[in-house]
């Protein structure tokens, strides 16, 4: 249960849905979760238990946010994952885009279905330490749309969350829909118990999408949430054949760097518009497989390079990044 204003953020002096008070006090008036929070079974979610220790064998986790739809945000998931699982980590990459699954396809695991055992469901996996996990799975045929309202979304979420047989994780990369709503909150509120690690935010250089990536900086500062960096993805067009660079959005502002400094966040750097990368991500392979992706594939993994450093984690997981290869 998510209390929140429509503003998308609990009031400060909200009592909290498990609270005796929850949609009876004052600050719950015009609140449209308060016939909901009042009548709503009080006390502790025994959910919470169950994912707790389901993400006890989970050392790091890692959400991947952006304020707007379209800007690679899912690109980036399962490149970041690629490039984790190729330095010999454990990573799993759940896809809690609800509406839009698109991490099936990057990941070329289209048309497969979802296992059951004694243990919980089981991931699909690309390798042998790279295991995936989908509303995508579940859908009878690609084209068919998920119209759910917020309280089924959250449900599933929490399902694969409690459900999945992970594992022992490295990392656990969330692929998160656009925007801050209901799917935001809820992967926060059921992971904060056993702690997120941080969000990697992803815009493109122009105004519009740098506005909405604002909202989403602000989201994770209003909720705890670290931000490990912003990605400027798409920034310009790199055509090494013809020794060529060209602007494609308007980034005359500055762009992500310039919003970077003015929020006090991490800029993590930028990511050209590189036709190879778009179709390493149609073809659901790595773009750090062979040489094709030359301009971004590099970009990419000085990003994941400077992000293992600069968190120190263990020395055993950076002992991983210098030995393996990316």
């Amino acid at each position: 249960m998510n209390c929140s204003k429509p503003c998308g953020f609990p009031p400060t002096d909200c009592p909290g849905p498990q609270s005796e008070s929850a949609g009876k006090s004052d600050s719950c008036q015009g609140c449209p979760n308060q016939e909901a929070c009042a009548t709503a079974p009080k006390g502790p979610d025994p959910d919470l238990v169950a994912i707790a220790e389901r993400m006890a064998t989970v050392k790091h986790k890692i959400l991947i946010l952006s304020g707007k739809g379209g800007v690679g945000k899912s690109t980036f998931s399962a490149q970041l994952s690629f490039a984790l699982a190729s330095l010999d980590f454990q990573v799993g990459l759940l896809d809690i885009d609800i509406c839009g699954p698109s991490i099936p396809k990057m990941l070329g695991l289209e048309g497969q279905d979802i296992h059951q055992s004694n243990l919980g469901w089981s991931p699909i996996y690309v390798e042998s330490n790279l295991g995936v996990m989908s509303v995508g799975f579940m859908l009878p045929n690609p084209d068919e749309a998920v119209i759910w309202r917020g309280p089924r979304k959250n449900g599933l979420i929490k399902q694969f969350l409690k459900d999945v047989h992970w594992g022992e994780l490295d990392f656990l990369v969330v692929d998160a829909p656009p925007g801050t709503s209901d799917e935001h909150i809820s992967i926060v509120q059921f992971l904060q118990a056993t702690g997120i690690d941080g969000a990697i935010i992803v815009t493109t250089p122009q105004q519009v999408s740098l506005i909405d990536v604002r909202k989403e900086v602000s989201f994770c500062k209003k909720v705890g949430v670290e931000v490990l960096g912003v990605v400027e993805n798409m920034s310009g067009l790199s055509q090494p054949e013809l020794v060529a660079f060209t602007e494609v959005f308007d980034s005359s502002a500055g762009g992500a760097a310039e919003m970077c400094q003015e929020m006090g966040v991490p800029f993590l750097g930028k990511v050209p518009l590189d036709p190879q990368l778009c179709k390493a991500a149609e073809e659901g392979r790595s773009c750090f497989e062979g040489q094709s992706c030359r301009v971004s594939a590099p970009v990419l993994r000085g990003m994941i390079e400077k992000l293992l450093k600069v968190k120190e984690w263990n020395q055993d997981e950076l002992q991983h990044a210098e030995n393996g290869r990316v």
